[in-house]
């Protein structure tokens, strides 16, 4: 039986404007040493927003680790001292000009927890007006808007892989709500 909490000496490595990088030593169950690389990220909110009709409102974003755009919902990272709630209205407006009338908790996930501690909070968007994007001179963002059965397909075919996406999707699915109207 793994136990469920052990000594782990913690050393930072490297800090960035979004995350950390600490060195972890903890004791194994044999009592042997062991190492691993963690990346401390401060938490970051998924946005799924549903139009009346039933469409979803995705972003296709350049994404430099892969060198590609992915279609993907909105998402954004945590600023300090921000409720997810708060970070999910900005993020929505920024990446997509759109702004919720209704936030719904779809709940949360960690996104790699065999390197990172990252929690990322989903939430279902409603009662959406729309208004223009605020995006950050850096990001390169195209608001899709796409039927619920045309992202099933998506998803089947193996052409969306944005991993968070796809767990916001699975939390979607697991509420009852499926796209399709509101």
């Amino acid at each position: 039986m793994v136990p469920m909490s052990r000594a782990v000496q913690r050393q930072q490595v490297y800090e960035s404007r979004v995350f950390n990088v600490e060195e972890c030593t903890f004791l194994g169950q044999e009592g042997s040493e062991i190492n691993r690389s963690v990346v401390r990220h401060p938490g970051a909110v998924l946005i799924v927003p549903i139009l009346p009709d039933g469409r979803f409102v995705l972003i296709r974003n350049w994404r430099v680790a892969v060198e590609e755009a992915l279609l993907e919902f909105p998402a954004g990272t945590l600023e300090q001292g921000e409720p997810p709630l708060e970070t999910a209205r900005r993020e929505l407006k920024e990446e997509t000009g759109y702004v919720a009338g209704t936030m719904t908790s779809l709940g949360s996930f960690f996104t790699s927890p065999g390197f990172a501690d990252e929690l990322m909070h989903v939430f279902l968007a409603g009662d959406l007006e729309e208004g223009r994007q605020c995006l950050e001179p850096h990001e390169e963002i195209e608001v899709v808007t796409i039927s619920p059965a045309d992202l099933h397909d998506l998803v089947g075919s193996g052409s969306m892989v944005d991993g968070k996406s796809l767990a916001a999707m699975q939390l979607l699915s697991a509420s009852g709500h499926s796209g399709g109207g509101e």
